[in-house]
């Protein structure tokens, strides 16, 4: 199959990969019953992504900083539709 053959992702798979990435990054650093709220946003319109995270994991719970997890739970968002497009 070339280039001009294949069918590029609709916008409703390119959402719920990036959901699924970014809730699959935070769940492999936080057990499910230490999240308190995770709030996965993502829009996907006229060819833009747009990724954002809101975690809270009480301050007594062990593990990475709660930040840079959500930062790289939408990292990993955007990478995944790269992977989805064939970037």
């Amino acid at each position: 199959m070339d280039e001009t053959s294949r069918e590029e992702p609709t916008d409703e798979e390119v959402v719920r990969t990036a959901a699924e990435a970014a809730e699959g990054l935070v769940f492999s650093r936080y057990k499910q019953s230490n999240v308190r709220d995770l709030d996965v946003t993502v829009t996907f319109e006229d060819g833009v992504l747009e990724v954002d995270v809101y975690l809270n994991v009480p301050d007594d719970v062990d593990g990475p900083d709660p930040d840079r997890v959500a930062d790289d739970a939408a990292l990993v968002a955007r990478d995944a539709v790269d992977d989805l497009f064939g970037e």
